[in-house]
């Protein structure tokens, strides 16, 4: 549902939503099977499973990177499942992205590796110097602006692949094993800034396979097996 007003249209019904999602493989891998999922706006959600249980599949899935064999996937009640392709770079423009390899330009400094995100959607210059600073002193890196990416430990490249994914302020952040490459204390260093991120009201998915983190962060837990989903739990409660 759309809540109309004085101001721009918003959608308040769920922010990500999943009706009978399957992914079958040119390989005839059933890589997502019936997949129904919710997720409302402002919720942390981890994602879990065994290698090939479908985690990144779904993430891929979500910013349209490979197409549904069957059922539909909407985010803010619009329909990715049949959008032309042209459209597709606009929709993803509107998630914020982070990988396990970071993904950095090393031929760029932090400065400019996280203004590129702007740049793409043509915002003037002051803009992009006060969103980019701005995110860089929420990531603490501030002082970091003018070095490039091989100078920085991985925590703090995968710091500025977050403010990469957010200065764009998207609604959706999607994180596939953020943590994959750090050690224990960035890996929590990196969680405890996605979760600042989500008190922002970024709506937050992470696939992960860091057991810890899932178990201490007591947030929702959507757990895949062999492409289905087999549990959505939150706090000893289910959702589903």
């Amino acid at each position: 549902m759309r809540k109309k007003g004085n101001k721009k249209e918003e959608w308040t019904g769920p922010l990500i939503s999943l009706s009978g999602v399957d992914v079958v493989y040119s390989t005839g891998t059933e890589a997502l099977k019936n997949c129904n999922l919710r997720i409302d706006k402002g919720e942390f959600v981890f994602v879990v499973g065994s290698s090939g249980s479908g985690k990144s599949t779904l993430i891929k899935s979500l910013l349209g990177e490979i197409p549904l064999n069957a059922g539909d996937i909407q985010v803010a009640g619009n329909s990715i499942t049949n959008l032309k392709r042209k459209k597709m770079p606009y929709y993803r423009r509107k998630l914020g992205v982070v990988f396990q390899e970071f993904r950095l330009l090393d031929d760029r400094n932090i400065y400019d590796n996280v203004a590129l995100a702007q740049q793409v959607l043509g915002v003037d210059r002051y803009r992009i110097e006060k969103n980019v600073k701005g995110m860089l002193q929420l990531v603490g890196l501030q002082d970091r602006a003018d070095a490039f990416p091989k100078e920085l430990s991985g925590g703090e490249q995968q710091r500025v692949a977050i403010a990469r994914a957010m200065v764009n302020r998207p609604s959706v952040l999607l994180a596939d094993e953020p943590t994959g490459n750090l050690d224990p204390q960035n890996s929590w260093d990196i969680m405890n800034l996605l979760d600042d991120m989500n008190r922002l009201g970024t709506t937050v998915m992470v696939v992960t396979h860091n057991n810890e983190i899932v178990d201490q962060m007591r947030k929702r837990v959507v757990t895949l097996n062999q492409g289905v989903i087999i549990s959505d739990q939150v706090q000893g409660g289910y959702v589903q």
